[in-house]
């Protein structure tokens, strides 16, 4: 469904939508553990929710495709994943506020470890400190030079994860990516998809060489890989759309920048995700929607540590009550992709969804997990429609046609 007929079928109301995001949250059965992640644990608050809604499963951008964070949460929020789809750069600079122009060029940065053949041995490279991360940003940034008509800034993200932005007449972000997103081989040589390109393509070139060698020492992050290049355009923000005054609970810099890019207000340096949720009840009476964000599945998800995604399901279904005491007129549970722990990545299978309302089936769902929820009453959708449904739950659009 095209998302602007929302648009036009949005009315006032008060009601409240809570809309929770377990990023990675989807996975798949490993045999010797007993099932899939969120199979084993132990989620006594989210099954009892579970039993209550209408549940589903969601694709986040569409069958087969295995999305990254930013499109597959602009399709959550009602934007279309590949017509709005913005690069990595933009949100990452977003999301640790910085001044970005609108001629600016910028890109996500992944410090990683190369092996002595040049190959790519870890793509996080122990997933570093903040600390250390801030070491050799500033490193780089005291002894790399790059053409004098143009500004360039290198800046922390967190942990291995930085930005860097150029900043220059004339420069294109129609320049791909040197991350192949898997270890065990080279990084990727950056091309221009444009001539108009050409100029960047050679800035990227001279900062990358200089970077290797600058980082050549370093016992861990010994060089980096740039990917998303993109520069920022004005997106309508939710407000503008839906009519939703909304707050953004999330820690991580690239789902903040996001938030910022749709208007959402945010609350820097949330240091964990109990504090979230009381920073959901202390907000709850200023705003109409609410998205709280968890990392820590997707990291647990990409490293393997099937055990460690357990833990953080079951430290949230611990944390859940919390918003359900609230008694909001929407809640959703849900994902933005998978990121099974058997495959250590992003991938493209569908993800859980719960949707606790009023006005919602009660489905014969007894636990929230990937094959109890494709039995639900929401089947098995694009993520797109999420936001209508929330909306219509909400009581927030009028009826189509006569």
């Amino acid at each position: 469904m095209d998302p602007a007929i929302l648009e036009e079928l949005v009315i006032p109301n008060q009601t409240k939508i809570i809309l929770v995001v377990l990023d990675g949250l989807g996975g798949l059965p490993v045999r010797a553990k007993g099932g899939s992640e969120l199979q084993v644990a132990y989620l006594p608050n989210l099954d009892q929710l579970a039993a209550n809604s209408a549940c589903g499963l969601l694709d986040p951008v569409g069958p087969g495709i295995t999305p990254g964070s930013g499109p597959s949460h602009l399709a959550l929020f009602g934007y279309d994943p590949f017509r709005d789809n913005i690069g990595r750069g933009v949100l990452s600079a977003l999301g640790i506020d910085f001044p970005l122009h609108p001629q600016d060029v910028a890109a996500r940065a992944n410090f990683i470890t190369l092996d002595e053949r040049g190959i790519i041995a870890d793509r996080r490279p122990g997933r570093i400190s903040d600390e250390v991360n801030r070491r050799l940003c500033r490193k780089l940034r005291e002894n790399i030079l790059l053409s004098p008509d143009v500004e360039w800034f290198f800046e922390t993200e967190k942990e291995h994860r930085g930005v860097l932005i150029l900043r220059g007449q004339g420069l294109s972000y129609a320049v791909t990516d040197t991350d192949p997103q898997r270890t065990g081989v080279s990084p990727l040589k950056p091309r221009a998809l444009d001539p108009a390109a050409e100029r960047t393509l050679r800035l990227v070139n001279d900062f990358l060489a200089q970077a290797q060698e600058i980082l050549a020492n370093e016992e861990m992050a010994n060089m980096l890989l740039l990917r998303g290049f993109s520069q920022y355009r004005r997106f309508r923000f939710l407000e503008e759309r839906f009519g939703l005054r909304s707050l953004a609970l999330a820690s991580y810099p690239m789902y903040r920048g996001l938030a910022r890019l749709l208007g959402m207000d945010g609350v820097p340096l949330i240091p964990n995700n109990a504090q979230k949720f009381r920073l959901l009840r202390e907000n709850y009476p200023a705003y109409d929607f609410f998205f709280l964000h968890i990392k820590e599945t997707d990291n647990r998800g990409e490293d393997g540590d099937f055990e460690g995604k357990v833990r953080v399901l079951e430290e949230v279904d611990r944390l859940i009550p919390q918003a359900v005491a609230l008694e909001p007129d929407v809640l959703v549970v849900t994902g933005d992709h998978s990121t099974p722990s058997l495959m250590r990545s992003h991938s493209w299978h569908p993800v859980p969804v719960l949707l606790y309302s009023h006005w919602g089936w009660i489905d014969e769902v007894e636990r929230f997990d990937e094959l109890s929820c494709l039995r639900g009453s929401l089947g098995r959708q694009p993520a797109l429609n999420l936001m209508g449904l929330m909306l219509a739950h909400a009581r927030r659009l009028a009826k189509y046609g006569a």
